[in-house]
């Protein structure tokens, strides 16, 4: 299994849903994405029209930022997720340096959502009830994980990853205008296999090697 994800550029308007659902489903510090989106005008006027691409990890299979790091604190697993082991972080920011997606980011200092300071529920658990993923701290380094802790408690179900919305990382189902995908790439008749084989998809920078895992429908 090598999972990935497929973004349709032609249904994304902009809505940000994702944003706000990564944001919330992993704690996000204030002032990082895991998700954001980026937006630029084509064309000339008066013929002009907004283009919106979201951007996340693109989980790639050679990844720059494994090899950069000196801790050896990246990793990927059997199914192809590469995910930041937060104890070993040191926070020397040379993945972020490598990446050329710019999707990787520093958690500076300690803050809150709350704006009065207070912690939400979630934070004010100890360490150890969270799950590994989001143990964060300041000093480290922090990116999108396709949301493994939900993939990797669908799978120990027997559920087939991107199935439904509890297998799925919490930007696929949320989307309005149905144009995010997440599967299995290794197999031909998964969604996101077929997407990619009949549709006009493309991996961003692919000039650099990375062999990312995200795809996009233009």
């Amino acid at each position: 299994m090598r999972l990935g994800m497929v973004i349709d550029m032609r249904r994304c308007f902009g809505c940000r849903a994702c944003v706000a659902a990564c944001k919330t489903e992993n704690m996000v510090q204030p002032g990082n994405y895991w998700n954001f989106v980026l937006e630029y005008e084509q064309g000339k006027y008066p013929n002009v029209r907004r283009i919106f691409v979201p951007m996340n990890c693109m989980h790639c299979q050679d990844p720059p930022c494994m090899k950069a790091c000196p801790e050896k604190a990246i990793s990927k697993n059997k199914q192809g997720v590469v995910l930041i082991n937060y104890d070993k972080c040191k926070g020397r920011k040379y993945c972020i340096a490598a990446c050329p997606y710019g999707v990787i980011h520093f958690i500076g200092n300690e803050k809150t959502f709350y704006p009065d300071g207070k912690k939400t529920p979630y934070e004010a658990l100890p360490a150890r009830a969270r799950h590994p993923l989001h143990r964060k701290k300041p000093g480290i380094a922090e990116k999108c994980t396709f949301c493994w802790h939900r993939i990797e408690k669908a799978l120990k179900e027997g559920k087939t990853p991107g199935s439904d919305y509890d297998s799925s990382p919490a930007c696929i189902k949320v989307c309005p205008a149905n144009a995010r995908y997440f599967g299995d790439l290794d197999d031909p008749n998964s969604e996101v296999s077929r997407l990619i084989a009949t549709k006009r998809a493309i991996q961003l920078k692919k000039e650099f090697g990375t062999k990312p895992q995200v795809y996009y429908i233009v």
